[in-house]
């Protein structure tokens, strides 16, 4: 059974970063593609980040520039390294996963592995 468990998330100024983790058990982080959704209260799921199993990433346009997808396959954890944030971040964050070796930004239904979610709030 897949697991995938987030840590990271917290409250900071705009401007500020915070780095946010995704433990995986029960499933290899080298295998397939990994990906980052947020979602504000009200509105839909919102893809964030991806990375597939050849290291290459995708961005939302509204994070090019400040976030960064990664992972350590030997950690089998991977990563949203996120600076400059900004207010219009605040969101619940959440780590997804598929063993399908293509990424899809922004679909949600494309993957089957979902971490719980962990909140990020910025204040401006």
């Amino acid at each position: 059974q897949v697991q995938l468990v987030e840590s990271g998330g917290g409250s900071v100024q705009a401007g500020g970063s915070l780095r946010l983790s995704c433990a995986a058990s029960g499933y290899t982080v080298s295998s397939g593609c990994l990906a980052w959704f947020r979602r504000v209260p009200g509105k839909e799921r919102e893809g964030v980040a991806t990375v597939d199993r050849y290291g290459s990433t995708t961005y939302a346009d509204s994070v090019k520039g400040r976030f960064t997808i990664s992972k350590d396959n030997a950690k089998n954890t991977f990563y949203l390294q996120m600076d400059n944030l900004k207010s219009e971040d605040t969101a619940m964050y959440y780590c997804a996963a598929t063993w399908s070796f293509r990424c899809r930004l922004g679909d949600t239904s494309y993957y089957n592995s979902w971490g719980q979610g962990t909140q990020v709030t910025v204040s401006s």
